[in-house]
């Protein structure tokens, strides 16, 4: 149980981190971009409150850490009207895809931080990694996971508006009709790995991806430890 409240100390606060972060990009971009309705609705903001999502990023999160799933959350989905871009096609892609962008960047920078914190080695010494390292290395797994699952082309993620921006126009409204049935495959998803987990439906997706961006950013640590 101690071991439980522990992951949870660490885990939760890394979550909202990216989460928080993931949704302001959103939000930040979308307004550079013509449409201030995120700026209007005070969701601009990095305050936790308005935008944490109780179910998304906290029951769902900590129930998948327990039963040692894949750990992803979300949050309240920022406003954006594509009506109110100045380009609808070409924003949207961008507003997408700021999402996993600073995800990618958060872990970045909690590599540089990783690297930093990194204790010099002493000849004959090993030591057990402290519970900051551990954290860190947690955020980092999750800011790179949150990215590339977000990247799913399945609607409402952002993969999907993506793709559905580079789409020809006659494909992407094609696409576009799917939408309603987003939800329905994500769940679907959702209850693969739950319920066959020896299908590996995350492990054989996002997986590779998630796992090849890690270790270059742990490559990042490294130098930055000058190890």
């Amino acid at each position: 149980m101690t071991e439980m409240l522990g992951l949870a100390a660490i885990l939760i606060p890394c979550l909202i981190v990216a989460i928080v972060f993931h949704e302001v990009a959103h939000g930040l971009v979308a307004n550079m971009l013509g449409d201030p309705t995120a700026r209007e609705q005070k969701r601009l903001s990095l305050n936790p409150l308005r935008h944490v999502d109780p179910v998304g990023t906290l029951l769902v999160p900590g129930f998948l850490a327990l039963v040692k799933g894949p750990i992803f959350g979300w949050a309240k989905p920022v406003p954006v009207i594509k009506e109110r871009l100045r380009n609808p096609r070409f924003g949207m892609v961008a507003v997408a895809a700021a999402g996993p962008a600073s995800n990618l960047l958060l872990a970045l920078i909690g590599a540089a931080v990783l690297g930093l914190m990194v204790p010099t080695p002493q000849p004959g010494v090993i030591t057990e990694p402290s519970v900051l390292l551990q954290g860190m290395y947690l955020f980092i797994t999750i800011n790179v996971f949150l990215a590339f699952f977000n990247l799913l082309p399945i609607p409402p993620f952002d993969g999907s508006h993506i793709v559905e921006g580079l789409m020809p126009p006659s494909w992407a409204k094609r696409y576009e009709k799917l939408r309603p049935f987003g939800m329905m495959a994500f769940f679907a998803l959702i209850a693969l790995t739950w319920f066959a987990p020896g299908l590996g439906v995350i492990e054989n997706t996002v997986g590779p991806p998630v796992n090849w961006m890690i270790e270059q950013y742990l490559g990042i640590a490294a130098a930055v430890a000058g190890q």
